[in-house]
């Protein structure tokens, strides 16, 4: 029984490196913002509509896009020239599952 509750446990909880990797992606404040511009979105957005939100070149913005991509918070999708970005709600949940479980 005990080896159960930790299992389930195990699955609920995420790992040390995910959670490094998310910590220090968000703790740069523009790719924060970013992050928050395509969660309110809702949906997938397209790089160029963030483009025309943040005043930064391209070449930044796909670097952030990358970055919070190998972080495991957005999915991106390519259509031809054209790339489409939407927040992972599921990693995000368990990361701010991971944070409050610090105030614990």
């Amino acid at each position: 029984m005990a080896s159960i509750i930790i299992e389930s446990r195990f699955f609920l909880t995420m790992d040390r490196r995910s959670f490094t990797r998310i910590s220090k992606a968000l703790a740069d404040p523009r790719r924060y913002d970013i992050l928050r511009r395509i969660a309110a979105c809702g949906a997938e957005t397209s790089c160029m509509t963030l483009k025309e939100k943040f005043p930064i070149t391209r070449a930044t913005l796909s670097h952030h896009i990358k970055e919070l991509s190998n972080a495991g918070l957005i999915e991106t999708r390519r259509n031809s020239k054209f790339m489409y970005v939407q927040l992972r709600k599921d990693k995000w949940k368990q990361y701010l599952d991971e944070l409050r479980r610090l105030s614990r």
